[in-house]
């Protein structure tokens, strides 16, 4: 059982790498004072730019695919505990790699959006959320992606592309063939709607304003006359 503390512990400390706001930091500038007050990517383009908008999300995913996989690999290599076999023999017991994957992602999630090192205020958790996704359903994250891509580049709001991503993926889980253990397939899926319900909690306020009609929207950029 050791191993599961460890994977909780592990995977929030991962999770909890505040990404946006040590990289704002090293470009002078404290995020949190600054656009939406947010650590995520999505605040981060706007103060910084896009590169280092697109670096912080891909910083963000990436500790939530790390996590995951480290999990799994935990799950899969140490035992919960022993148990007698058919010869009387002792035989050590595993928890299946994906559950140590599934609950590395929530620790992961609660991480990013509530880190130990900024007095529990952190991301909104979407690109965490697409990495832990990521690590255990890559195709079903794509299609995420690819919905995000859509409805960013028709509405221009990056707060209804990320709602409708973290949607369109949780549905994926349930109708992509990705994983032959039929059983596993609700934990995932009880996991990712879990992430979309965090993801529309932490955007609460992007959902006010979007009624208000007060959102911010990135405008595209005119092309300079000639």
């Amino acid at each position: 059982m050791t191993y599961i503390v460890a994977i909780i512990f592990i995977s929030y400390l991962i999770g909890s790498i505040p990404f946006g706001f040590l990289i704002g930091r090293l470009r002078g500038i404290d995020v949190r004072k600054h656009g939406s007050g947010n650590i995520g990517a999505t605040n981060v383009f706007r103060i910084l730019g896009p590169r280092w908008g697109i670096f912080v999300f891909f910083c963000d995913a990436g500790k939530g695919v790390a996590a995951v996989l480290l999990a799994k690999w935990l799950a899969g290599n140490f035992p919960v505990g022993f148990s007698l076999g058919p010869e009387m023999h002792l035989e050590a017991t595993h928890f299946e790699p994906v559950v140590g994957g599934i609950l590395a992602a929530i620790w992961c999630i609660v991480g990013h959006s509530f880190p130990v090192w900024l007095r529990f205020s952190g991301g909104k958790g979407v690109a965490t959320s697409a990495g832990v996704m990521f690590g255990l359903l890559p195709l079903a994250s794509v299609v995420g992606f690819v919905v995000w891509v859509i409805v960013f580049y028709s509405t221009r709001y990056v707060s209804i592309a990320s709602l409708s991503a973290s949607c369109a993926l949780a549905l994926s889980v349930l109708v992509i063939p990705e994983d032959p253990a039929h059983s596993e397939r609700w934990p995932l899926f009880v996991l990712a709607l879990v992430a979309v319900i965090l993801i529309f909690w932490r955007h609460r306020a992007n959902i006010e304003r979007l009624r208000n009609g007060t959102e911010h929207r990135f405008e595209r950029k005119k092309k300079a006359e000639k």
